[in-house]
């Protein structure tokens, strides 16, 4: 026996949201860990949230496709070609959310991690409802 053949854990592996939420806190810890070094080093909040969302994009591909939608992920050709353009355009979605929150939040004064966290919020929710019904229905 396996710490896989546990029931909880089957059981977790069965529900998309929870496998999506434990993606998304991949994505994020990679997402907020750059933003948190390139605020560091100097870099405007914007630039430092838009490259660690960048970054976590692509953590996030690699772990839905492989883990949360994995029956959902197109075989290949013209159709996994449009579907990974599809994850794409609901990243860049969410980037210009996310970008939008922490600079508009920035400029009003608002710390830069605070502004990253409402943001984050916001994010989640619309690239869930648009990867869950658009891109791996």
């Amino acid at each position: 026996m396996t710490v896989l053949d546990i029931a909880p854990l089957n059981r977790l592996r069965q529900l998309v949201l929870a496998r999506y939420i434990l993606a998304s806190v991949g994505a994020l810890a990679v997402d907020m860990g750059t933003f948190r070094a390139l605020l560091s080093a100097g870099m405007t909040p914007v630039t430092a949230s838009a490259i660690g969302y960048s970054i976590g994009i692509a953590v996030h591909w690699v772990l839905s496709s492989r883990k949360v939608f994995a029956d959902q992920v197109a075989a290949g050709g013209i159709a996994r070609t449009r579907q990974k353009a599809m994850f794409v355009v609901s990243a860049l979605i969410g980037l210009a959310v996310t970008t939008m929150i922490v600079g508009g939040a920035s400029a009003a004064g608002l710390d830069p991690s605070i502004a990253k966290l409402c943001a984050i919020v916001v994010s989640f929710t619309v690239t869930w409802l648009l990867r869950k019904r658009v891109v791996f229905r």
